[in-house]
């Protein structure tokens, strides 16, 4: 049974909560972003590919042909709040400080939300 990548979104949710369990806030921050976007673009992906046609490189160019493949398609929403998660996952994957946005976690979710729940 394929992997249902909504579960990670779950998972940053369950992560953002974690603080004061030996965790710093920073750290379940960029953990629950991190995640919130792989559920999305995951998600995201896979629907391009069983229903809009998309055909996959199995390679980082994936990240940006997704976007590109959706706003081909009259899907710009989707595509630019993919892009916004990708650029807020580097940010929390790689960058030594964290966009200093008090409400970054809640678009975060917001954003992954829209996307998994408008591609069905």
């Amino acid at each position: 049974m394929p992997f249902d990548w909504k579960e990670y979104l779950a998972l940053a949710g369950f992560v953002s909560n974690q603080n004061g369990s030996g965790f710093s806030e920073e750290a379940t921050r960029r953990c629950a972003i991190s995640r919130a976007y792989y559920a999305a673009y995951c998600h995201a992906r896979n629907h391009a590919q069983a229903k809009l046609g998309y055909r996959m490189s199995r390679s980082g160019t994936d990240h940006q042909g997704v976007r590109e493949h959706y706003r081909a398609r009259g899907m710009n929403t989707v595509a630019t709040k993919l892009g916004t998660l990708q650029q807020w996952r580097t940010n929390a994957d790689y960058d030594e400080e964290l966009i200093n946005d008090p409400n970054l976690l809640a678009l975060t979710f917001n954003h992954a939300t829209y996307i998994v729940t408008t591609l069905k």
